[in-house]
């Protein structure tokens, strides 16, 4: 997982000595120990009232949907309250709980060993692709698979290929089946479709885990539930499809806006045998984005919307990162390193900016932005 204060070169970090930035790694731990040295009820209670608000909340959208779907108004209510219930148990809960963030409370409902979420990634599949090798070589082009989940080209550091002209189509159609590309992920299939280096009995072999569970969903919410719903099947499958893609959507916006901002920087594999602690610190804060919202918005992104903290302390309860956040910006004014933030909706609009300019080859996206400067020189 290591890389060398070398491969930091011609970046917002760059001015900082190799003493200043063993500093900042241990100011960064020290706010690490003070919040993980005081867990306890506070963030048991919180993540006791999630697990309920999702149990309550699914319990009642399916009702709705199973007793009165036939109803519009009582359909779309039951199936947005399906889709956020499962948007709370993916984000705030299943993603927190498999870091590891509640190991502390010994409660085998809320080990991340254990605890098997709603949708179609095998918790095993994720947590290695997730886990180990994202939050391991965050941002490496190359060696993070979610650089662009093998679909999308979000780093000039990429190679271009012509699929890539459809780099906004593709992320389209990424967002509405995103937990299917999050349970396929560990299969790598642009290997076998793409590039050939992947033979199909290889990647039948390698997806057992991913069946298992995507049988259990589809049945779970295409069969089972509609069963015995009995004449209301049809407004209950439909409602439980729905909410599946409102789930997926919600998700990967949340994911976009904490990677493929403008701001949020991609590396090149150099020397990684030899990162710090600290130099890895400062390759999260450089390579992600938060945003900023109401508690609210906070609960349905996991609190993701500070993807900056949760890169630097994965396995720390994700309701103390907003207490933390100011210290870590604060800390990053000090040193004079970016701290990429802004609002929702400004975050949304700056991946979409990243991911046209990227669609093009380098060349011809310095060509067009060289263009457009000279554009706004003449009209300024």
């Amino acid at each position: 997982m290591n890389i060398s204060v070398n491969f930091l070169k011609n970046s917002p970090s760059q001015h900082l000595s190799p003493e200043q930035t063993a500093e900042f790694g241990r100011r960064v731990d020290a706010i690490r120990r003070e919040i993980m040295d005081n867990i306890g009820e506070q963030d048991a209670e919180y993540i006791y009232k999630i697990r309920n608000f999702v149990r309550n909340s699914e319990i009642a959208s399916r009702a709705m949907l199973m007793f009165a779907g036939w109803i519009p108004p009582v359909w779309v209510i039951g199936t947005g309250l399906l889709g956020i219930s499962k948007i709370v148990e993916n984000m705030e809960l299943g993603h927190n709980v498999m870091h590891g963030q509640f190991d502390w409370l010994n409660d085998p409902s809320l080990n991340g060993a254990n605890y098997d979420w709603d949708t179609m990634a095998a918790g095993d599949d994720w947590k290695y692709t997730h886990n180990y090798v994202h939050h391991t070589y965050t941002n490496i082009v190359g060696k993070d698979h979610d650089v662009g989940y093998g679909l999308l080209r979000v780093s000039e550091s990429q190679k271009w290929e012509p699929r890539f002209l459809l780099n906004i189509p593709l992320a389209i159609q990424l967002m509405v089946f995103f937990e299917w590309y999050v349970g396929l992920q560990n299969l790598h299939l642009e290997d076998a479709l793409i590039y050939k280096t992947k033979t199909w009995q290889q990647v039948w072999q390698d997806a057992s885990k991913f069946r298992k569970k995507a049988r259990r969903q589809i049945l779970k919410d295409y069969v089972f539930f509609p069963i015995i719903a009995g004449p209301n099947a049809i407004p209950v499958f439909a409602g439980n499809a729905i909410a599946n893609v409102i789930r997926s959507l919600w998700s990967s916006a949340v994911i976009f806006n904490g990677h493929f901002t403008e701001d949020a920087e991609t590396f090149e594999a150099d020397n990684t045998e030899n990162e710090t602690r600290a130099e890895w610190y400062l390759r999260q804060i450089r390579g992600s984005s938060n945003f900023t919202g109401t508690q609210a918005l906070h609960i349905l992104s996991g609190n993701l919307s500070h993807q900056i903290e949760h890169h630097l302390f994965p396995d720390m309860p994700a309701n103390r990162y907003a207490q933390v956040a100011p210290q870590i910006k604060a800390l990053c004014a000090e040193y004079g390193i970016h701290y990429n933030e802004a609002n929702f909706f400004q975050q949304f609009g700056s991946v979409w900016m990243r991911l046209a300019k990227c669609s093009l080859p380098n060349s011809m996206t310095h060509t067009l932005m060289q263009s457009l400067q000279k554009v706004k020189g003449v009209f300024a």
